[in-house]
């Protein structure tokens, strides 16, 4: 049997490291791909070096882009607070086009691969309300990649990008990735985690963590900083 190779977006968080332990279940040889776009804080980079180890990627690889030439977003413009309440629409933490430049990217190297399969970890439950966390936007975006790739036209690959956790809440993806072994306390989650990783303990993505652990009934490994 032909092993199957998948390009597996990893961006150190727990919803990234959970999808990347299921495209392990399903028998992909994955190769993890993470983004230095120019966000507030490395410790989410470092944390994708551990779980792309500790969950058996093949090969991990972290691109470069700049994200914050363009700015716009809290995660990217030092000038613009991280909000600590939760915001009313789409929050100003979300990046502009960030899912469509990362599925972007993944696409050209599983062409190169001759993988026709890219996970990605968006949740359209227990999430910010970004527009680039839709079943919508998933599927729009597998039409362009069977248009726009020269293994889509010819008809050698058809395209597919797996968002296993879509309809999960954050409990369920944390009880999910535990029954597939994941180690949590690796991950990062927070908007503005310090040096060391350590969460802040306020901000929405905090929060959302927070209450998942407590929903799925289980002890919360977040490392926080001091308050």
């Amino acid at each position: 049997m032909n092993a199957k190779h998948a390009v597996v977006l990893l961006s150190g968080g727990l919803d990234s490291a959970t999808t990347l332990a299921i495209a392990r279940e399903q028998g992909y040889l994955c190769h993890a791909l993470s983004f230095d776009y120019g966000q507030r804080h490395r410790a989410e980079l470092q944390a994708a070096d551990r779980v792309a180890t500790a969950v058996g990627a093949i090969e991990h690889r972290t691109m470069r882009i700049d994200f914050a030439g363009i700015g716009g977003s809290a995660l990217t413009d030092t000038n613009i607070a991280v909000p600590e309440e939760q915001q009313a629409g789409i929050p100003i933490t979300y990046v502009p086009a960030r899912n469509t430049v990362f599925l972007s990217l993944a696409l050209g190297w599983a062409e190169v691969l001759n993988s026709s399969d890219l996970f990605m970890g968006v949740n359209a439950v227990d999430y910010s309300g970004y527009p680039d966390c839709r079943p919508a936007f998933i599927h729009a975006f597998e039409q362009l990649a069977n248009l726009a790739t020269k293994a889509g036209v010819e008809g050698v690959s058809q395209f597919k990008v797996h968002a296993p956790l879509i309809s999960l809440s954050k409990a369920q993806i944390i009880q999910r990735g535990l029954q597939l072994g994941v180690d949590f306390s690796q991950t990062v989650s927070c908007y503005q985690a310090d040096s060391e990783g350590r969460a802040c303990g306020r901000c929405e993505s905090c929060r959302l963590r927070r209450e998942g652990f407590a929903a799925a009934g289980v002890p919360d490994p977040t490392r926080y900083q001091a308050r």
